[in-house]
């Protein structure tokens, strides 16, 4: 199964380009539930999110409707050296997905690590308390150094349940190649755009992100995203080039080549 979706769908400047002019933020959930089906939920990795929130999301969208949902900063970028630390925001993170779990549609948790995380003793580590600490949940993780995309990275994260995203980025070095690589039953792709000149020289974070992909770039994917539905039981794929509403358009693009239309 393969669905696709973008990441986050509260966005101002998507009234017009996706959203009706003058759609609330309040019903932006419900009508991005009736042309995808699946969301990555970013918010998350900025704020701790709760029960509350999460189960008023569930709410506004129907059965079949899944979240991909991004750790907090706080387990993949300043990580307490404290373990007692680390097991009160895996706790508290946990409890919040409460209501997406008891209502079957949570996906997945994404583990975003930043460019600085490398391969370690550590981080190796690291990877194998996440599993214990949420051994009953799908767990994806992204590694943004191109350090990490060894097979040695892939038999570990397949030892450990763990998925591997896989991404297309701009080509530069040190950053992640393009693959499409299954390390668990769930498959994922990000899309981040191929904006080189502005990826590590910008002023507005948004400015990595502004690129929208043309048909024959968003193509090549699709034989290398059945092959990873061959080897998962579900493939999520999600846009991150947000910026005016260019991931919902590259999304309906990549349902449209995959014959999913909605």
């Amino acid at each position: 199964m393969i669905l696709v979706g973008t990441s986050g769908y509260s966005y101002k400047d998507w009234c017009g380009p996706f959203y009706p002019q003058g759609t609330s933020d309040r019903d932006m959930l419900g009508y991005y539930a009736t042309r995808f089906p699946l969301v990555e939920l970013n918010f998350s990795y900025y704020r701790m999110p709760n029960a509350r929130t999460l189960g008023a999301m569930v709410a506004k969208t129907s059965d079949g409707f899944e979240f991909a949902i991004k750790a907090h900063q706080s387990m993949t970028h300043d990580v307490a050296p404290e373990p007692s630390e680390r097991r009160r925001v895996f706790e508290e993170f946990r409890a919040a997905l409460r209501p997406m779990e008891d209502a079957g549609r949570l996906g997945c948790v994404l583990f975003q690590f930043p460019w600085k995380h490398r391969p370690t003793p550590d981080s190796a580590a690291y990877l194998m308390e996440i599993r214990d600490r949420y051994a009953d949940l799908p767990v994806v993780v992204e590694f943004r150094n191109t350090e990490w995309a060894v097979p040695e990275t892939y038999d570990r994260l397949r030892s450990l349940r763990l998925g591997y995203c896989c991404v297309d980025e701009p080509r530069l070095k040190g950053l992640m190649p393009q693959q499409s690589v299954v390390t668990s039953d769930v498959g994922y792709v990000r899309f981040h755009g191929r904006n080189a000149a502005k990826w590590w020289n910008h002023r507005e974070a948004w400015e990595r992100y502004d690129y929208l992909y043309t048909s024959q770039e968003l193509q090549e994917w699709v034989p290398r995203i059945r092959e990873m539905e061959e080897t998962s039981a579900k493939t999520y794929v999600l846009y991150n080039n947000c910026h005016a509403g260019q991931a919902a358009t590259n999304a309906q693009m990549m349902l449209d080549l995959l014959g999913l239309a909605r």
